[in-house]
Protein backbone atom coordinates (compact mmCIF):
# COMPACT_ATOMS: atom_id res chain seq x y z
CA UNK A 1 0.00 0.00 0.00
CA UNK A 2 3.08 2.49 0.64
CA UNK A 3 4.22 3.85 -2.79
CA UNK A 4 7.29 5.08 -1.86
CA UNK A 5 9.66 3.02 -4.84
CA UNK A 6 12.39 2.15 -1.02
CA UNK A 7 9.20 0.48 -0.10
CA UNK A 8 8.83 -1.12 -2.90
CA UNK A 9 11.59 -2.57 -3.00
CA UNK A 10 11.86 -3.68 0.23
CA UNK A 11 8.43 -5.87 0.00
CA UNK A 12 10.12 -7.30 -3.58
CA UNK A 13 13.05 -8.14 -1.86
CA UNK A 14 11.61 -9.83 1.33
CA UNK A 15 11.48 -13.91 1.05
CA UNK A 16 8.51 -14.15 3.42
CA UNK A 17 6.86 -11.23 0.56
CA UNK A 18 7.77 -13.63 -2.38
CA UNK A 19 6.73 -16.70 -0.59
CA UNK A 20 3.47 -14.89 0.66
CA UNK A 21 2.69 -14.07 -3.18
CA UNK A 22 3.75 -17.41 -4.43
CA UNK A 23 1.33 -19.26 -1.82
CA UNK A 24 -1.38 -17.17 -2.71
CA UNK A 25 -0.87 -17.83 -6.89
CA UNK A 26 -0.47 -21.62 -6.10
CA UNK A 27 -3.68 -21.45 -3.95
CA UNK A 28 -5.65 -19.57 -6.72
CA UNK A 29 -4.41 -21.52 -9.44
CA UNK A 30 -5.96 -24.98 -7.16
CA UNK A 31 -8.95 -23.62 -6.54
CA UNK A 32 -9.75 -22.66 -10.37
CA UNK A 33 -8.60 -26.56 -11.18
CA UNK A 34 -11.26 -27.33 -8.97
CA UNK A 35 -13.67 -25.24 -10.68
CA UNK A 36 -12.75 -26.34 -14.11
CA UNK A 37 -13.49 -30.25 -12.73
CA UNK A 38 -17.08 -29.39 -11.19
CA UNK A 39 -18.02 -27.91 -14.12
CA UNK A 40 -16.92 -29.94 -16.82
CA UNK A 41 -16.49 -33.79 -17.69
CA UNK A 42 -14.63 -35.82 -19.24
CA UNK A 43 -13.87 -35.92 -22.67
CA UNK A 44 -15.60 -38.75 -25.14
CA UNK A 45 -14.28 -38.76 -28.72
CA UNK A 46 -17.66 -40.86 -29.42
CA UNK A 47 -19.39 -38.34 -28.16
CA UNK A 48 -17.42 -35.73 -29.91
CA UNK A 49 -18.03 -37.29 -32.97
CA UNK A 50 -21.84 -37.09 -32.83
CA UNK A 51 -22.14 -33.64 -31.98
CA UNK A 52 -22.87 -34.41 -28.29
CA UNK A 53 -19.61 -32.56 -26.72
CA UNK A 54 -17.56 -29.78 -27.26
CA UNK A 55 -13.96 -29.46 -26.15
CA UNK A 56 -12.39 -26.03 -24.64
CA UNK A 57 -9.15 -24.78 -25.33
CA UNK A 58 -7.77 -22.05 -23.42
CA UNK A 59 -4.93 -20.05 -24.85
CA UNK A 60 -4.57 -16.59 -26.45
CA UNK A 61 -3.20 -15.82 -30.21
CA UNK A 62 -2.49 -12.41 -29.11
CA UNK A 63 0.50 -13.78 -26.99
CA UNK A 64 0.89 -16.72 -28.94
CA UNK A 65 -0.38 -19.16 -25.85
CA UNK A 66 -1.94 -22.28 -26.59
CA UNK A 67 -2.15 -21.26 -30.31
CA UNK A 68 -0.22 -24.49 -31.14
CA UNK A 69 -0.93 -27.13 -28.70
CA UNK A 70 -4.35 -26.54 -30.12
CA UNK A 71 -4.02 -26.85 -33.30
CA UNK A 72 -1.78 -30.07 -33.18
CA UNK A 73 -4.75 -31.17 -30.58
CA UNK A 74 -7.66 -30.06 -33.35
CA UNK A 75 -5.63 -32.23 -36.21
CA UNK A 76 -5.85 -35.09 -34.05
CA UNK A 77 -9.72 -34.75 -33.25
CA UNK A 78 -11.04 -33.72 -36.50
CA UNK A 79 -12.65 -36.67 -38.30
CA UNK A 80 -12.11 -37.03 -41.62
CA UNK A 81 -15.77 -35.99 -44.30
CA UNK A 82 -18.79 -38.38 -43.27
CA UNK A 83 -21.79 -39.29 -45.17
CA UNK A 84 -24.51 -36.88 -45.17
CA UNK A 85 -28.20 -38.02 -44.82
CA UNK A 86 -30.56 -36.75 -47.48
CA UNK A 87 -34.32 -37.14 -48.14
CA UNK A 88 -33.60 -40.31 -50.72
CA UNK A 89 -30.31 -41.78 -49.29
CA UNK A 90 -26.97 -41.00 -48.12
CA UNK A 91 -24.53 -39.49 -50.17
CA UNK A 92 -20.55 -40.44 -49.10
CA UNK A 93 -17.94 -38.24 -49.15
CA UNK A 94 -15.90 -40.70 -52.14
CA UNK A 95 -18.69 -40.25 -54.49
CA UNK A 96 -18.07 -39.04 -58.14
CA UNK A 97 -20.87 -36.22 -58.08
CA UNK A 98 -20.02 -33.02 -56.37
CA UNK A 99 -22.53 -32.10 -54.00
CA UNK A 100 -22.27 -28.92 -51.33
CA UNK A 101 -23.72 -27.65 -48.16
CA UNK A 102 -24.27 -23.41 -47.76
CA UNK A 103 -23.81 -22.82 -43.85
CA UNK A 104 -22.95 -19.43 -43.70
CA UNK A 105 -23.48 -16.30 -45.99
CA UNK A 106 -21.28 -12.66 -44.71
CA UNK A 107 -22.66 -9.23 -46.89
CA UNK A 108 -19.96 -6.76 -46.90
CA UNK A 109 -16.96 -8.58 -46.24
CA UNK A 110 -14.97 -6.01 -48.23
CA UNK A 111 -17.19 -2.66 -47.73
CA UNK A 112 -16.19 -0.40 -50.46
CA UNK A 113 -17.49 -3.30 -53.10
CA UNK A 114 -20.53 -4.11 -51.19
CA UNK A 115 -19.53 -7.97 -51.92
CA UNK A 116 -21.49 -11.04 -50.72
CA UNK A 117 -19.98 -14.66 -50.04
CA UNK A 118 -21.21 -17.38 -49.27
CA UNK A 119 -19.28 -20.36 -47.89
CA UNK A 120 -19.90 -23.88 -48.90
CA UNK A 121 -18.37 -27.52 -47.47
CA UNK A 122 -18.06 -29.66 -49.92
CA UNK A 123 -20.07 -32.89 -48.98
CA UNK A 124 -18.95 -34.91 -52.00
CA UNK A 125 -17.18 -35.20 -55.19
CA UNK A 126 -14.69 -32.69 -56.54
CA UNK A 127 -15.47 -29.02 -57.00
CA UNK A 128 -13.53 -27.41 -60.14
CA UNK A 129 -13.77 -23.92 -60.76
CA UNK A 130 -16.48 -23.14 -63.52
CA UNK A 131 -18.35 -25.84 -63.01
CA UNK A 132 -22.60 -25.59 -63.06
CA UNK A 133 -24.07 -26.48 -60.31
CA UNK A 134 -27.77 -26.71 -59.71
CA UNK A 135 -29.40 -25.11 -56.38
CA UNK A 136 -31.73 -27.67 -54.82
CA UNK A 137 -34.24 -25.37 -53.61
CA UNK A 138 -35.19 -23.20 -56.31
CA UNK A 139 -33.97 -25.48 -59.10
CA UNK A 140 -31.69 -22.99 -61.12
CA UNK A 141 -28.45 -23.83 -61.78
CA UNK A 142 -25.74 -21.54 -61.80
CA UNK A 143 -21.81 -21.52 -62.56
CA UNK A 144 -19.26 -21.08 -60.35
CA UNK A 145 -16.75 -18.90 -61.96
CA UNK A 146 -15.66 -17.59 -58.62
CA UNK A 147 -14.54 -19.84 -55.57
CA UNK A 148 -12.25 -18.49 -53.01
CA UNK A 149 -10.18 -19.81 -49.77
CA UNK A 150 -10.26 -17.56 -47.03
CA UNK A 151 -7.21 -16.99 -44.45
CA UNK A 152 -8.06 -13.95 -42.45
CA UNK A 153 -8.17 -11.34 -44.70
CA UNK A 154 -6.00 -13.09 -47.40
CA UNK A 155 -8.47 -14.37 -50.49
CA UNK A 156 -7.17 -16.87 -52.70
CA UNK A 157 -8.97 -17.91 -56.23
CA UNK A 158 -8.95 -21.88 -56.32
CA UNK A 159 -9.48 -23.91 -59.20
CA UNK A 160 -10.67 -27.50 -56.64
CA UNK A 161 -11.88 -28.44 -54.11
CA UNK A 162 -12.98 -32.02 -52.43
CA UNK A 163 -15.36 -33.08 -49.79
CA UNK A 164 -13.89 -32.01 -46.19
CA UNK A 165 -13.01 -28.49 -47.64
CA UNK A 166 -14.33 -25.37 -47.16
CA UNK A 167 -14.77 -22.36 -50.04
CA UNK A 168 -16.54 -19.25 -50.27
CA UNK A 169 -18.87 -18.77 -53.17
CA UNK A 170 -19.16 -14.83 -54.57
CA UNK A 171 -22.85 -14.35 -54.28
CA UNK A 172 -25.69 -11.84 -56.08
CA UNK A 173 -27.89 -12.89 -53.34
CA UNK A 174 -29.36 -16.32 -55.33
CA UNK A 175 -28.05 -18.40 -52.13
CA UNK A 176 -29.46 -18.96 -48.48
CA UNK A 177 -27.99 -20.92 -45.74
CA UNK A 178 -29.01 -24.48 -45.66
CA UNK A 179 -29.12 -24.60 -49.53
CA UNK A 180 -27.38 -27.71 -51.36
CA UNK A 181 -25.40 -27.20 -54.49
CA UNK A 182 -25.42 -30.43 -56.37
CA UNK A 183 -23.13 -30.40 -59.85
CA UNK A 184 -25.59 -30.32 -62.95
CA UNK A 185 -26.77 -32.81 -65.21
CA UNK A 186 -27.99 -36.32 -64.94
CA UNK A 187 -28.45 -37.97 -62.04
CA UNK A 188 -30.99 -37.83 -59.15
CA UNK A 189 -31.57 -34.46 -56.94
CA UNK A 190 -30.07 -34.17 -53.97
CA UNK A 191 -31.37 -31.90 -50.86
CA UNK A 192 -29.55 -32.12 -47.29
CA UNK A 193 -31.57 -30.96 -44.12
CA UNK A 194 -31.35 -27.29 -43.90
CA UNK A 195 -30.01 -25.56 -40.73
CA UNK A 196 -33.24 -24.35 -38.78
CA UNK A 197 -34.59 -21.04 -38.03
CA UNK A 198 -35.20 -21.39 -34.24
CA UNK A 199 -37.80 -19.05 -31.91
CA UNK A 200 -36.56 -15.80 -30.98
CA UNK A 201 -36.77 -15.06 -27.72
CA UNK A 202 -35.68 -11.31 -27.83
CA UNK A 203 -38.05 -8.78 -30.08
CA UNK A 204 -37.71 -5.46 -31.19
CA UNK A 205 -39.69 -2.47 -33.34
CA UNK A 206 -37.03 -0.99 -35.38
CA UNK A 207 -37.36 2.92 -35.88
CA UNK A 208 -35.59 4.50 -38.29
CA UNK A 209 -34.42 7.99 -37.46
CA UNK A 210 -34.20 9.34 -41.11
CA UNK A 211 -37.78 8.61 -43.21
CA UNK A 212 -34.95 8.94 -46.15
CA UNK A 213 -33.15 6.14 -45.59
CA UNK A 214 -36.16 3.64 -45.71
CA UNK A 215 -34.28 2.18 -48.68
CA UNK A 216 -30.69 1.71 -47.11
CA UNK A 217 -32.96 -0.02 -44.06
CA UNK A 218 -34.78 -2.66 -46.33
CA UNK A 219 -31.45 -3.72 -48.21
CA UNK A 220 -29.39 -4.05 -44.83
CA UNK A 221 -31.72 -5.88 -43.02
CA UNK A 222 -32.69 -8.04 -45.92
CA UNK A 223 -28.79 -8.81 -46.41
CA UNK A 224 -27.88 -8.93 -42.75
CA UNK A 225 -31.24 -11.43 -42.00
CA UNK A 226 -30.00 -14.10 -44.20
CA UNK A 227 -26.65 -14.28 -42.49
CA UNK A 228 -29.00 -15.77 -39.68
CA UNK A 229 -28.30 -12.58 -36.88
CA UNK A 230 -31.83 -11.91 -36.23
CA UNK A 231 -34.84 -12.55 -37.85
CA UNK A 232 -37.42 -10.20 -39.57
CA UNK A 233 -41.06 -10.04 -39.03
CA UNK A 234 -43.80 -7.61 -40.38
CA UNK A 235 -47.00 -6.35 -38.76
CA UNK A 236 -50.05 -7.33 -41.84
CA UNK A 237 -51.28 -3.62 -41.39
CA UNK A 238 -48.23 -1.52 -41.18
CA UNK A 239 -46.02 -4.14 -43.94
CA UNK A 240 -42.43 -3.32 -44.31
CA UNK A 241 -42.86 -0.10 -41.96
CA UNK A 242 -41.51 -0.09 -38.65
CA UNK A 243 -40.31 -3.94 -38.81
CA UNK A 244 -39.81 -6.39 -35.97
CA UNK A 245 -36.44 -8.00 -35.09
CA UNK A 246 -36.17 -11.21 -33.30
CA UNK A 247 -33.23 -12.81 -31.90
CA UNK A 248 -31.73 -15.45 -29.50
CA UNK A 249 -29.63 -13.18 -27.62
CA UNK A 250 -30.34 -9.01 -27.12
CA UNK A 251 -26.34 -8.58 -27.89
CA UNK A 252 -27.34 -9.33 -31.44
CA UNK A 253 -29.86 -6.18 -31.79
CA UNK A 254 -26.68 -4.05 -30.99
CA UNK A 255 -24.41 -5.89 -33.69
CA UNK A 256 -27.41 -5.26 -36.57
CA UNK A 257 -27.43 -1.38 -35.36
CA UNK A 258 -23.90 -1.19 -35.96
CA UNK A 259 -23.57 -2.77 -39.16
CA UNK A 260 -26.69 -1.19 -40.29
CA UNK A 261 -24.99 2.54 -39.56
CA UNK A 262 -21.48 1.65 -40.61
CA UNK A 263 -22.29 -0.32 -43.75
CA UNK A 264 -25.41 0.74 -44.97
CA UNK A 265 -25.98 4.74 -43.45
CA UNK A 266 -29.18 3.86 -41.89
CA UNK A 267 -29.43 5.26 -38.64
CA UNK A 268 -32.00 3.39 -36.26
CA UNK A 269 -33.19 2.69 -33.03
CA UNK A 270 -35.62 0.26 -31.06
CA UNK A 271 -38.50 -0.12 -28.96
CA UNK A 272 -38.97 -3.55 -26.95
CA UNK A 273 -41.51 -5.49 -27.34
CA UNK A 274 -43.15 -7.30 -24.31
CA UNK A 275 -43.35 -10.86 -25.55
CA UNK A 276 -41.10 -13.99 -24.99
CA UNK A 277 -41.92 -16.38 -27.24
CA UNK A 278 -42.25 -17.10 -30.96
CA UNK A 279 -44.05 -19.96 -32.85
CA UNK A 280 -44.68 -20.21 -36.52
CA UNK A 281 -48.50 -21.02 -37.44
CA UNK A 282 -49.53 -23.83 -39.56
CA UNK A 283 -53.49 -24.96 -40.29
CA UNK A 284 -55.87 -25.82 -42.81
CA UNK A 285 -58.78 -22.70 -42.82
CA UNK A 286 -58.05 -21.38 -40.03
CA UNK A 287 -56.83 -17.38 -39.51
CA UNK A 288 -53.92 -16.89 -36.76
CA UNK A 289 -54.97 -13.17 -36.85
CA UNK A 290 -57.88 -13.89 -34.59
CA UNK A 291 -55.68 -14.90 -31.65
CA UNK A 292 -54.55 -11.05 -31.99
CA UNK A 293 -54.67 -9.50 -27.99
CA UNK A 294 -52.91 -6.35 -28.15
CA UNK A 295 -49.79 -6.58 -26.07
CA UNK A 296 -50.33 -10.37 -25.55
CA UNK A 297 -50.46 -12.29 -28.35
CA UNK A 298 -49.76 -10.80 -31.86
CA UNK A 299 -49.56 -11.81 -35.05
CA UNK A 300 -46.48 -11.09 -37.81
CA UNK A 301 -45.65 -12.87 -41.02
CA UNK A 302 -41.83 -13.57 -41.97
CA UNK A 303 -39.95 -12.66 -44.75
CA UNK A 304 -41.60 -15.98 -46.78
CA UNK A 305 -44.99 -14.70 -45.34
CA UNK A 306 -45.60 -17.35 -43.03
CA UNK A 307 -47.72 -16.66 -39.97
CA UNK A 308 -45.61 -16.21 -37.23
CA UNK A 309 -47.41 -15.42 -33.66
CA UNK A 310 -45.21 -13.80 -30.71
CA UNK A 311 -46.52 -14.43 -27.38
CA UNK A 312 -46.04 -12.47 -24.06
CA UNK A 313 -45.58 -15.68 -21.80
CA UNK A 314 -45.29 -19.10 -21.39
CA UNK A 315 -48.87 -19.58 -19.79
CA UNK A 316 -50.03 -17.53 -22.67
CA UNK A 317 -48.99 -20.23 -25.55
CA UNK A 318 -50.14 -22.96 -23.07
CA UNK A 319 -53.91 -21.28 -23.28
CA UNK A 320 -53.56 -20.94 -26.58
CA UNK A 321 -52.65 -24.27 -27.57
CA UNK A 322 -55.47 -25.30 -25.40
CA UNK A 323 -58.26 -23.18 -27.18
CA UNK A 324 -57.21 -23.94 -30.88
CA UNK A 325 -56.49 -27.84 -31.33
CA UNK A 326 -56.71 -27.36 -34.94
CA UNK A 327 -53.58 -25.32 -35.06
CA UNK A 328 -50.11 -26.87 -35.16
CA UNK A 329 -47.03 -24.39 -33.43
CA UNK A 330 -43.87 -24.60 -34.66
CA UNK A 331 -40.39 -23.78 -33.04
CA UNK A 332 -38.52 -23.88 -35.66
CA UNK A 333 -38.15 -24.04 -39.35
CA UNK A 334 -36.03 -24.34 -43.07
CA UNK A 335 -36.68 -21.90 -45.55
CA UNK A 336 -39.76 -23.22 -47.00
CA UNK A 337 -40.55 -25.74 -44.58
CA UNK A 338 -41.46 -26.29 -40.89
CA UNK A 339 -40.80 -28.78 -38.00
CA UNK A 340 -43.22 -29.62 -35.04
CA UNK A 341 -42.44 -28.18 -31.77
Amino acid sequence: RDARPEALAVDLGDPAFVASVGERAHQQLIEELELLDAAGGAFDREAFLKGEVTPVFFGSAVNDFGVEPFFRRFLELAPPPAPRETAGGTVDPSAGRFSGFVFKIQANMDPAHRDRVAFLRVVSGKFSRGMEARNARTGRTTKLTKPLLFLAQERTMIEEAWAGDILGLWDSGTLRIGDTLVEAGPGPVVEFDGIPRFSPEHFVRVSLFDPLKRKQLKRGLDQLSEEGAVQVFHDPVRLERDPVLGAVGVLQFEVIQYRLRMEYGAEVGYVALPFQLARWVEGEGVDPARLHESGKVECFRDVEGRALVLFDSEWRLQQVLKDNPRLRFVAAVQPGRARAS
